[in-house]
């Protein structure tokens, strides 16, 4: 198991929190405090997933609460760089679609 952590790379159009290791339940609180915080200070937050190995239903479950949270606040929160079992684990649990990124029209990297 490779410890979590994440860190947060302020961009002009929105925030990039970066996540490493592996998220599961031992994580969860740590990850639902930072996607909040970012969402806080942030109009769009963008988690990249590139250095994730392991993804549970932990990690889902707050990124898809932090995902309903930015909608009610009328901010945007998507996920990009999922890989191999992360990003098959998102697509399995239906979410990928909703956690994608906005279009390319609306001035965010994918």
């Amino acid at each position: 198991m490779v410890s979590f952590r994440f860190s947060t790379e302020p961009r002009s159009d929105r925030v990039v929190l970066r996540l490493f290791g592996d998220c599961d339940l031992s994580c969860l609180l740590e990850l639902q405090d930072a996607i909040m915080s970012a969402l806080a200070e942030h109009h769009a937050v963008q988690i990249d997933l590139s250095a994730v190995g392991f993804l549970d239903s932990s990690g889902i479950h707050a990124m898809v609460t932090g995902y309903r949270h930015a909608e009610q606040q009328g901010r945007a929160l998507y996920v990009t760089g999922a890989t191999g079992i992360v990003s098959h684990v998102l697509t399995l649990t239906g979410v990928a679609d909703l956690l994608a990124p906005p279009s390319s029209g609306h001035g965010h990297e994918h």
